[in-house]
């Protein structure tokens, strides 16, 4: 698959410039695991990449738990700071050759700065949930989408975790089904990938 998709990006990479792939999909559905072979396979190319996990840049659990709304509403819209990554991140991919981000210590529960230098030209990868939420879209030349069934992902989860059903009920799984249907994900990729 590394292979298939690394032809489809060349053509469409523009020499000299940066090229933005959006790593798309719901939790567990293989999109950190594919991203990390990925970039292995780039590295055997030689071509500079340069990798953002969304997950990185999470709020404090002050801001997305316990909240006066509901838990899916602070899994989807409280999560990250949907305005902050826009400005500091996304916008900035294009042409910015250092990025200042605030990257989440999950054992802290504090954030730390980040400093990160791009290459004038380079694949970056932007993966994780939700990231073709309308704030976001725009800012991508090429997502890839990975479709995966709620029963398989679930699956994949830690048996620990799996025990605690009722937040994927009320948090997770009403987040990522008012995502489906408000942003059609699967219409707006540019590649769906079954996994």
């Amino acid at each position: 698959m590394e292979d298939k998709i690394l032809t489809v990006l060349k053509e469409r990479m523009a020499e000299g410039q940066r090229f933005i792939l959006g790593i798309d999909g719901l939790s567990r559905s293989g999109k950190t695991t594919f991203t990390a072979n990925f970039k292995k396979h780039l590295q055997e190319k030689n071509i500079p990449t340069v990798i953002f996990h969304i997950d990185d840049y999470i709020a404090e659990r002050k801001k997305r738990y316990n909240t006066s709304y509901e838990e899916w509403y602070e899994y989807y819209y409280l999560q990250w700071d949907i305005e902050g990554l826009t400005n500091n991140l996304l916008k900035q991919l294009k042409g910015s050759e250092i990025l200042n981000l605030p990257t989440y210590d999950q054992h802290s529960d504090t954030h730390n700065l980040q400093v990160m230098k791009i290459p004038d030209t380079c694949l970056i990868i932007v993966e994780g949930v939700f990231l073709q939420r309308k704030e976001w879209r725009a800012y991508y030349d090429y997502v890839i989408y990975f479709d995966c069934p709620r029963q398989k992902r679930f699956e994949r989860e830690s048996k620990e975790t799996q025990q605690n059903i009722e937040k994927f009920r009320k948090r997770y799984w009403k987040a990522e089904e008012y995502y489906l249907e408000t942003e059609s994900p699967k219409k707006q990729a540019d590649f769906i990938f079954q996994s």
